[in-house]
């Protein structure tokens, strides 16, 4: 899910529904149509950031991947939903160094 443009409008046109009718199904879950793209991009940049093949791209990088425009707006974004920045997910999760030492 990295399409920067993509709005509940795409999402209804896409199955032939109404907005407004895409707006309520999600109200019994206590959610928006725009709070469940985010998760799935937070959760796919999550995956994207603990795979050991991803390791040669920029936290930015990702961010762009999966539809955040702004690298800071992304790391606040993550660290609320995961509670830890991306840097310090990615140094958990592949057990590399957070900060790569400069020579």
């Amino acid at each position: 899910m990295g399409e920067t443009g993509l709005t509940p409008q795409d999402i209804a046109d896409q199955h032939g529904i109404s907005l407004r009718y895409l707006h309520r199904l999600f109200q019994p879950h206590g959610t928006t149509v725009n709070a469940w793209v985010r998760t799935r991009r937070l959760e796919a940049a999550r995956e994207e950031l603990a795979r050991p093949g991803a390791a040669h791209r920029s936290i930015a990088t990702v961010a762009a991947r999966r539809g955040f425009t702004s690298a800071s707006h992304f790391s606040r974004t993550f660290r609320e939903a995961f509670g830890m920045s991306p840097v310090q997910w990615r140094s958990a999760a592949t057990g590399a160094d957070p900060v790569p030492a400069v020579r």
